[in-house]
């Protein structure tokens, strides 16, 4: 079994995500869906799509719900999806080396791929001198 991945996201940036990671990786090796938010989205039809999906990831060990912008409709939707019994947690913030590092260590368990997303995003983040 492993951590199913949902990525929850404003337009057209989760599917561009996964298909760099296909890019740099070629074989995804969690499961992972995309539910991307639209601006005139209405929140709770998103949630009932939301928890759906994550309920088709989970296989047993949990979801990790990566979201773009913590405070914004996406990640609060995601927030939300406990509320419905899905086992998650919710990491924002989501880049590309967030992603990439998620993918890279697929026999972690939920609470330790959350952290591993988090430190990826983090690290992901460099700033050169000039």
């Amino acid at each position: 079994m492993s951590v199913g991945v949902l990525l929850m996201t404003h337009e057209s940036m989760g599917a561009a995500l996964v298909s760099a990671a296909r890019h740099v990786l070629g074989r995804l090796p969690l499961p992972i869906e995309v539910q991307e938010v639209a601006a005139n989205a209405d929140p709770d039809q998103m949630l009932r799509a939301a928890a759906a999906n994550a309920r088709d990831l989970d296989h047993g060990d949990g979801v990790l719900v990566l979201s773009d912008l913590y405070g914004a409709t996406p990640c609060n939707i995601a927030q939300r999806l406990p509320d419905l019994g899905v086992r998650m947690h919710c990491v924002s913030g989501l880049n590309l080396p967030m992603l990439l590092r998620v993918l890279n260590y697929p026999e972690q368990s939920l609470d330790e791929l959350a952290q591993t997303a988090a430190s990826g995003g983090r690290g992901g983040i460099v700033v050169d001198n000039p």
